[in-house]
């Protein structure tokens, strides 16, 4: 995804999830995310990343997915821009709980 396509601000404190409509399959350089709706595939390019993601939906705000994952406040900035191409793609969305 090109930085283009990504919004300015991602909101860390707000509450995140997966869209439902996409299926994540692990791989030992991160994962593979298909999004079924959009038909888009999209690359999650490590294992921590992978797990922010996972942990989006059982974790009251993104930034405490992150936290969780084990990213260091110094690495967040770079998470926070994946996190925004993510949601540009729609791949996670605001959750609504």
């Amino acid at each position: 995804m090109s930085t283009e396509d990504t919004p300015a601000e991602f909101d860390l404190d707000g509450a995140w999830e997966l869209d439902d409509r996409v299926s994540i399959r692990p791989e030992r350089f991160g994962a593979l995310l298909y999004h079924f709706g959009t038909r888009r595939l999209s690359f999650l390019k490590n294992r921590t990343m992978l797990a922010v993601v996972r942990g989006l939906t059982g974790q009251p705000t993104a930034r405490a997915a992150c936290a969780a994952a084990g990213v260091t406040p110094a690495e967040l900035p770079r998470y926070r821009t994946a996190l925004a191409a993510l949601a540009a793609s729609r791949t996670i969305r605001p959750r609504s709980r």
